[in-house]
C-alpha cells in the first residue's frame, strides 16, 4: 500500500479585491436641445433629490458648457442612474474619477 503524504496541498485562494470598483464614477449629463431647461432642471431634482437652486445651477452648466457632472460615487448607483437619465430621455455617461 503506497504511504499516504504528510502534508495536504490545498489550492491557493486569491484575497485580492477589484480595486476599481472602489473608484468614485462620475455620471455626466449632456445638452439636449430638444428638452426644455425647466424639463431637464425637474428630472435632475427626481432622480438625484437635489433642491431646485442646485439643479437649476447644474442645467445652466450643460446649457453653456454642454455637459455637467451630476453626480460622483459607487459604480452601481452610477449605472442606475445613467439608466434612470436614459429613461427621461437625457443623454448621460458614467466615467471612472481621474
Amino acid at each position: 500500500m503506497p504511504a499516504l503524504p504528510q502534508t495536504l496541498d490545498f489550492p491557493q485562494t486569491s484575497t485580492d479585491t477589484d480595486e476599481s470598483l472602489d473608484i468614485p464614477w462620475l455620471v455626466t449629463l449632456f445638452d439636449d436641445p430638444v428638452n426644455l431647461m425647466s424639463y431637464v432642471t425637474m428630472v435632475i431634482m427626481r432622480i438625484f433629490g437635489y433642491e431646485k437652486t442646485k439643479a437649476e445651477a447644474m442645467m445652466k452648466e450643460v446649457h453653456t458648457k454642454g455637459k455637467c457632472i451630476v453626480w460622483t460615487g459607487e459604480r452601481e448607483r452610477a449605472e442606475l442612474y445613467v439608466q434612470q437619465l436614459h429613461s427621461h430621455q437625457l443623454k448621460a455617461t458614467m466615467s471612472r474619477a481621474g
